[in-house]
């Protein structure tokens, strides 16, 4: 896999992780009170392992969460360098956009021939239809 597409890969395991830490806090956070003009919210009644097992699982999720963004950095830091520079990276650009033009010019060219062809070729198969039209059956 190229260096691109592991980039890719971890910015979706970086947002998986996000996503289901965000999901994991909202479901399993146990309720607080905004302010003292609201009513106290209600206890929940969950398992004692749950409850002892909530205050581990914001750490456990932000360290998966480093570990992604440590091996996202790992992976930035591995891209090759651009070699010359800006002025080098334009010129590179319109050497290969002036290629795509002539690259495009020939397909033109090429569309061109085809679309003449096939009138070419349904005109023909006019041509044939009708006089298979007009063909007297043997009597």
């Amino acid at each position: 896999m190229d260096i691109i597409s592991q980039l890719q890969e971890q910015v979706n395991t970086i947002a998986a992780i996000t996503f289901n830490a965000f999901g994991t806090l909202q479901r399993d956070a146990p309720p607080v009170q905004l302010s003292p003009n609201y009513p106290e919210p209600p206890a929940t009644t969950t398992a004692t392992d749950d409850a002892t097992a909530f205050p581990e699982q914001p750490k456990q999720l932000s360290a998966g969460l480093v570990k992604a963004a440590k091996q996202f950095d790992a992976l930035v830091a591995a891209l090759p360098l651009s070699e010359g520079g800006e002025e080098a990276q334009l010129k590179r650009i319109a050497e290969l956009q002036a290629e795509n033009d002539v690259i495009g010019q020939e397909l033109q060219k090429q569309l061109e021939a085809a679309e003449k062809e096939l009138k070419q070729v349904q005109e023909l198969f006019g041509q044939a239809a009708d006089n298979c039209l007009n063909m007297k059956k043997p009597e």
